[in-house]
């Protein structure tokens, strides 16, 4: 009878290396992934990016679904308006009360730009806010602006000042008292509305950021911001928060070096102010890693002796008041930052137009 045991060793020997050379090509494979997955995210913010958008997702909806009971009644909105015709990310919705449908009375106008830290966020995520400050006797307008990283700095402050050069010449079908603009921003919105505020009213910045501002300093009543980012100086990009930070700057600069280009420097508006700078309202939660850019700010403006109101917290202020603070409406400070700012602007005494 014919001995099978070598043919047997010789067929688990070959199914040996089979099995080994199996091994080391998905080993070689893992380690090929892993330098290329190693190299994206050193030469590109996006990877980055996409993982930030998927961990911290947008709140937009949840902060609409939230302030869903605290919508008034008589609300009407013109939607999907877009501000340039050869952009396909420049839309904003309008909304008022419905009582003026079908007239010619006009409102001072609040246009809002949201926040998301450049990378994120839309004017749907602020509809249900927009429609409380509408009930409360305005037009305001939610605007959309392009994300980081697929346009960058200073693309977002252009289109903002387009949408206003749009609402401009459609004041009357959008029920917008021209002679009085409120430029109003959260987060890396309050960056942009900043910067628009400081373009509209400083010619020499203007001239650095190469933007003709669209309406004039005499239609600019005033300001709204909250727990903006306003000097790239305080950021600090070593701390608990450094990829996060890192790659927000990153994306919306377009390049990894955002730190020594010049031109970026023109993000830190409080270093270019000067004392034409409209009335402003700030705010900021105490708990909110943004919070001393809002007190810098302020700083600032009464130094040039610019009309500042401000809504701050003292650091054992409880509850904790996190970034956004505001748009929460069930909690007291939420319920006293609407106030305050529908205070500021009832100061600024502005007659509704007819």
């Amino acid at each position: 009878m014919e001995n099978k045991a070598p043919l047997k060793a010789i067929r688990q020997q070959k199914k040996g290396s089979r099995i080994k050379r199996a091994l080391i090509w998905l080993f070689s494979s893992l380690i090929v992934i892993i330098i290329l997955v190693f190299l994206a995210f050193k030469l590109s913010p996006w990877p980055s990016v996409l993982l930030i958008r998927h961990y911290l997702p947008d709140e937009g909806p949840k902060t609409a679904e939230a302030l869903k009971k605290h919508i008034p009644g008589g609300i009407s909105s013109v939607l999907e308006q877009q501000y340039d015709r050869i952009d396909k990310d420049a839309f904003l919705d309008v909304y008022y009360p419905s009582a003026i449908s079908g007239t010619d009375q006009v409102l001072p106008v609040i246009v809002w730009v949201h926040g998301g830290g450049w990378i994120g966020g839309s004017k749907e995520g602020m509809a249900g806010y927009c429609k409380i400050l509408a009930g409360k006797g305005y037009t305001v307008v939610a605007v959309d602006y392009s994300l980081a990283p697929g346009k960058h700095y200073p693309t977002p402050v252009k289109q903002v000042n387009a949408a206003l050069a749009y609402l401009r010449l459609n004041a009357k079908r959008l029920h917008i008292d021209a002679a009085h603009f409120i430029l109003a921003g959260d987060s890396g919105g309050a960056s942009i509305a900043a910067q628009l505020g400081n373009i509209t009213s400083n010619s020499g910045y203007a001239h650095l950021m190469g933007i003709v501002p669209a309406i004039s300093r005499a239609e600019l009543s005033g300001l709204i911001l909250y727990c903006g980012p306003y000097d790239v100086g305080m950021v600090d990009l070593n701390g608990k928060s450094a990829f996060l930070l890192n790659t927000l700057l990153w994306a919306y600069n377009g390049k990894k070096d955002f730190i020594n280009d010049p031109f970026f420097k023109t993000l830190s508006v409080v270093n270019y102010l000067n004392s034409d700078f409209p009335p402003c309202f700030i705010s900021v939660g105490n708990g909110d890693p943004l919070k001393a850019h809002s007190e810098a700010l302020a700083r600032k403006l009464a130094l040039l002796h610019v009309k500042v109101d401000t809504l701050f917290y003292p650091p054992n202020y409880i509850p904790n008041l996190p970034h956004e603070y505001q748009f929460n409406l069930d909690i007291d400070a939420g319920k006293k930052a609407l106030e305050r700012s529908l205070h500021f602007l009832s100061d600024l005494n502005m007659t509704n137009g007819k």
